[in-house]
């Protein structure tokens, strides 16, 4: 679920406890966390309503339901997101800083499709994701997917501009 700036800070200090959306099929299901820029949020409910209150317009940080209106896009039924914040940590966070790797052969198995990420990141911390994917022949869009799911292994971490391996992807990589 994209949790857009406005939310973000609402998430942060509470007042904002609902996200209206326009969806042709859920995009999120109850009872699950989701990652965002300020950490994880949970989902506790989600609706599909015929018309917005003002109530809801107003947990989802709009003085109106107009204003709310006016926000969504698109076409469809509108949907009515229930989550908060949670203070856990984000898991993929804990385990790239977790250096003991009990099942070396499985994370090799796990990381045999992006090994050539893998290792350009390691010779290549900071650098741009559109200067690392022509070298593996890939648009940036694919590449950074791909990476993505070694980010999810715990073994890269994100930086401002390019990426970088985690304490777990060095030990990795001295297997």
């Amino acid at each position: 679920m994209r949790v857009e700036r406005r939310l973000q800070d609402g998430l942060a200090d509470g007042s904002i406890t609902v996200a209206l959306r326009r969806w042709s099929r859920p995009q999120v299901v109850a009872g699950r966390r989701y990652r965002s820029p300020s950490g994880l949020v949970e989902v506790t409910q989600v609706e599909v309503v015929d018309v917005v209150t003002a109530d809801q317009a107003r947990e989802a940080g709009f003085a109106s339901v107009e204003a709310a209106l006016g926000d969504l896009q698109g076409e469809g039924p509108i949907s009515v997101v229930h989550l908060h914040r949670v203070d856990d940590p984000d898991p993929r966070d804990v385990l790239s800083h977790d250096t003991h790797i009990a099942d070396p052969e499985k994370l090799k198995r796990q990381v045999e499709r992006y090994r050539g990420h893998f290792d350009l990141i390691a010779a290549n911390p900071g650098v741009r994701a559109p200067d690392l994917a022509p070298q593996l022949g890939l648009d940036t869009v694919t590449f950074k997917r791909q990476v993505r799911r070694l980010k999810e292994l715990g073994l890269t971490h994100s930086l401002r501009v390019g990426y970088r391996l985690s304490p777990r992807g060095e030990a990795f990589r001295n297997l």
